[in-house]
């Protein structure tokens, strides 16, 4: 149920904060719902009572994104999915010099409160009453010094700030990805009327690359524990080529676009090397390739091949056990010969459905397991025989 200011003034009070305490642990699984909705209807009125159900379970939500911080904020359902992850938050924040600074767009709150808790002074702006009413609960609950005001920000912004950043909506009213950033809400090109020194504009991480192309500046791809999470296009910083960050508990890493060209292509040699999403979006993979002194499968598919194993943040890495060329009838008899009755299938330029090929193989369960990494080689499709690495058998390199 979406909430109104109305829900909003009564979730402030003493007398809903008992109940959302009470309540902090309750469950929450769809058997339970009606029950519990009908003993809060006992003791408040019907909008009262959806307003309590809606917050614990946005609460329930937010424990990945606000793993401490969540149970004293409140939240919509469109305000936390555009919410950025805690890691990539502080990271951000950390970005920015200046101390002043304008958060676009800011709904819930959550960067505002990120950039507050790195002492700087921000100012949230967003359209929505209800989300500036959120916002100003969330700053006030974890007592961070922070300004929200409702705005529309294409009929102008504030001056005096050094730094703004940015969040268009990238979903429509119906929830759908919003595909081109000129259909952003409010639209990327907003953002060359504004004179600020630092612009940062947070992006889906799917997008069409040259649809940003005429901005400019720097196109970052973050990547937390091996998931793509944002890109962010810096307009006033120099970056002829995207580059990737990945993002861990206490260090974010960075891999730049190295400017030679080239890499050798070859057979499946010892070991396969899947890239971090993040190295794949910034067009990174040959960077990081001559880096680790690894080779290509084919020019246009993103595994890496090399002799010796790595440890490295920005790849995963399997033992090739061998590989052939494929052929359905024959990859069946290879792997039932060998005695392999389950595969888990990773295809990159395959055709085939993963589950589709495990149908067709008809294995049958029984016997060792492996890794079936479909993909080209040259050119050529080809099925590779991987198992997981042991732990302590990759050796290390820093990258």
């Amino acid at each position: 149920m979406p909430l109104s200011l109305d829900d909003i003034a009564f979730l402030q009070t003493e007398r809903a904060q008992k109940q959302l305490v009470s309540l902090a642990n309750a469950d929450l699984s769809a058997a339970k719902l009606l029950p519990l909705l009908s003993q809060l209807r006992r003791m408040l009125t019907a909008p009262e009572a959806a307003a309590i159900l809606t917050t614990l379970q946005l609460r329930k939500t937010a424990t990945a994104k606000f793993p401490v911080q969540g149970r004293r904020m409140l939240f919509t359902d469109a305000g936390l999915q555009q919410a950025s992850g805690l890691l990539v938050r502080q990271y951000r924040a950390r970005q920015f010099e200046s101390s002043r600074l304008l958060d676009l767009c800011c709904g819930i709150g959550a960067d505002s409160l990120a950039f507050a808790a790195a002492n700087r002074e921000v100012h949230g702006l967003d359209i929505d009453p209800v989300h500036i009413a959120i916002a100003r609960h969330n700053g006030f609950a974890l007592q961070l010094p922070t300004q929200f005001t409702v705005c529309d920000i294409r009929a102008g912004i504030p001056g005096g700030y050094d730094a703004i950043f940015f969040d268009p909506a990238r979903r429509d009213d119906r929830g759908r990805r919003i595909q081109h950033v000129e259909a952003y809400q409010p639209p990327l090109s907003l953002a060359r009327k504004w004179r600020a020194r630092e612009v940062g504009i947070k992006l889906s991480p799917g997008l069409n690359l040259r649809q940003v192309a005429a901005y400019g500046g720097a196109l970052e791809f973050i990547s937390v524990q091996g998931r793509l999470s944002e890109a962010l296009l810096w307009l006033h910083r120099d970056s002829a080529q995207p580059f990737a960050t990945l993002l861990r508990a206490t260090e974010a890493l960075h891999l730049q676009d190295d400017g030679e060209a080239g890499l050798a292509v070859t057979h499946p040699r010892t070991w396969l090397l899947e890239p971090d999403p993040a190295v794949l979006r910034a067009g990174l993979v040959q960077t990081l390739g001559r880096r680790l002194d690894a080779s290509m499968l084919d020019e246009s598919i993103a595994f890496l091949t090399l002799d010796q194993p790595v440890s490295t943040p920005w790849a995963r890495c399997w033992k090739i056990r061998e590989w052939l060329p494929f052929q359905l009838k024959r990859l069946r008899r290879h792997l039932l010969a060998r005695g392999i009755g389950r595969v888990t299938v990773k295809k990159r330029g395959f055709a085939m459905r993963p589950d589709e090929l495990i149908a067709r193989l008809r294995l049958g369960g029984e016997g060792d397991a492996c890794v079936l990494v479909m993909t080209r080689c040259r050119g050529k499709p080809i099925a590779i025989l991987c198992e997981e690495p042991k732990l302590g058998q990759a050796s290390r390199i820093s990258l």
